[in-house]
C-alpha cells in the first residue's frame, strides 16, 4: 500500500493531536455533568415529579416569568426561558406537561448567579409549561399554555 505525504500527515497529525488531548485530560468525565436526577427526569405527571424532587409545597409568584411563544408553529423546538427574581435563586426547573418525560430541564445555580435560562423544548400538543424555582429553601412555581400548531395554521 502507496501513502502519499499528505495522508501520512493527516494520519500522523490526527493521532498526535488526540493523543496531547488525552494526555491533558481533555476527554475525561465531566462532574457536573454526571451530577443530575435521573428520578426527576422520569417522571410523568406534576405531583409524582414535586414528590421525587421533595417538594411540600409550593407558591404562586409573579416573580418568575415564562418567555415562550403563545402559539408554537413547530412543535419540534420551542424556545422557552424562564427568568426568577425571587433573591437567592438556587434552581429553576422545566416542566411540559404533555410530555412523555415530564421533566425538560433542571438548573442548579451559585449564589449571586442571575437565575435566567432558556433552551428549546419538544412538545408534541399543546400544554402547559410549568416553571419550578427553588429560592431560600422554599419552592415557587408559575406555568403558561402554549399551543401547538401542525404546519403553523394557528389554533
Amino acid at each position: 500500500m502507496s501513502m502519499n505525504r499528505r495522508e501520512v500527515l493527516k494520519v500522523g497529525g490526527g493521532a498526535a493531536v488526540y493523543s496531547a488531548l488525552a494526555s491533558m485530560g481533555f476527554f475525561a468525565a465531566n462532574p457536573a455533568m454526571a451530577a443530575w436526577n435521573k428520578d426527576a427526569f422520569a417522571t410523568k405527571t406534576i405531583a409524582e415529579t414535586l414528590k421525587v424532587l421533595g417538594v411540600s409545597g409550593t407558591a404562586n409568584s409573579a416573580d418568575i416569568s415564562i418567555t415562550a411563544p403563545d402559539i408554537a408553529e413547530n412543535g419540534a423546538v420551542v424556545p422557552v426561558g424562564v427568568a426568577s427574581k425571587i433573591a437567592n435563586t438556587d434552581m429553576i426547573a422545566v416542566m411540559i406537561e404533555k410530555n412523555p418525560a415530564m421533566m425538560a430541564g433542571m438548573y442548579n445555580f451559585m449564589a449571586g448567579a442571575e437565575a435566567d435560562i432558556s433552551m428549546r423544548c419538544k412538545m408534541g400538543q399543546s400544554t402547559d409549561v410549568y416553571a419550578l424555582v427553588k429560592a431560600g429553601g422554599k419552592y415557587y412555581m408559575t406555568k403558561k399554555e402554549i399551543k401547538v400548531t401542525l404546519g403553523g395554521c394557528g389554533g
